[in-house]
């Protein structure tokens, strides 16, 4: 069995060679029969099932995340008197939930690279051959994922998408609703020492809040700025189209 350095450094190479390098190494496959293509038809099928059911999980998490902070809105503003605490609490489940949602988009990401490279060197070029052409090793790379399968995304990439695409806003809406709470509630603030006052909770003083509210926005920021910056330099090493490099 590879290693994991054995298998991305394979799929790094293959990965090059789908894009014109080293062709000279890589040997033509015969022409697939009318059976085969009839069976690639049915896996092409499977793929994008596949890829459908993990998206709607996907769905399913933010689902939760939206609600779960809906609720603790709810809470909180159910009285001025009501505490803050449960939109400080919902930011820890959230974060479940995104890290949930990272993992479930990396397997997500595997089926759709598998059926976005048939599209691209069975079924376009079948559709119009010519202006569309079969890139190299395209059933070599087929072959070697359903070998060893490998993620074609890094976790830390993963939970960038996932933040850009839904959680930002939502950990926006947050950080907006727990500055407000502080702000208005019970009656408005007049001084920062009075809002840091109002955002204790139990022993742990509101300093220590907001210096962790502060962190957990940078954090979650940079982790879409570097998932932005790695779509845009995928985008240009490997000419995609801009659906493909951000999806």
């Amino acid at each position: 069995m590879p290693s994991k350095e054995q298998l991305a450094t394979l799929a790094d190479w293959l990965d090059d060679a789908e894009n014109g390098d080293d062709i000279v190494q890589i040997h033509a496959l015969p022409e697939l029969s009318s059976a085969e293509i009839g069976a690639l038809a049915h896996l092409y099928r499977s793929e994008v099932y596949r890829c459908s059911v993990w998206r709607t999980r996907l769905d399913t998490t933010t689902n939760w995340a939206v609600v779960t902070l809906g609720v603790a809105l709810s809470i909180s503003y159910a009285s001025p008197d009501a505490s803050p605490l449960p939109l400080v609490l919902i930011g820890i489940l959230n974060l479940f939930f995104l890290t949930l949602e990272a993992r479930r988009y990396r397997y997500c990401d595997s089926w759709r690279t598998r059926f976005r490279r048939m599209e691209k060197n069975f079924y376009a070029p079948m559709l119009n051959p010519a202006q569309t052409r079969s890139r190299h090793c395209w059933r070599q790379m087929m072959a070697q994922d359903y070998m060893h399968p490998v993620f074609h995304i890094s976790y830390l990439h993963a939970l960038g998408r996932r933040i850009r695409r839904s959680y930002l806003w939502i950990m926006l809406i947050q950080l907006i609703a727990f500055l407000g709470k502080i702000a208005v509630h019970p009656t408005p603030v007049s001084s920062f020492d009075e809002a840091l006052h109002r955002a204790d909770v139990g022993g742990i003083p509101g300093e220590a809040i907001f210096a962790g509210g502060a962190l957990y926005m940078t954090s979650f920021c940079a982790l879409a700025i570097y998932s932005a910056l790695e779509d845009r330099r995928s985008l240009r090493k490997h000419n995609l189209a801009l659906p493909d490099a951000v999806y």
